[in-house]
């Protein structure tokens, strides 16, 4: 799964949200939200686990 960094950066920025928070809510180490973000993909759990921290639908996250 390849969550879009542009969507993901967004929405953090959006909620006022830091990658430190996202981790803690998502239980997704700090590390692995980093490597999504400079774009490399991740498991469907992850992906999941960061939508649902965001509240936001996976869909939301996706590459096109």
């Amino acid at each position: 799964m390849r969550i879009d960094r542009i969507k993901l950066v967004t929405e953090l920025a959006k909620q006022d949200m830091t990658q430190k928070r996202l981790a803690e809510l998502s239980g997704v180490s700090r590390a692995t939200i980093n490597y999504i973000r400079s774009g490399k993909s991740c498991t469907d759990e992850i992906g999941c686990k960061i939508a649902k921290a965001l509240n936001v639908s996976i869909e939301q996250l996706l590459e096109n």
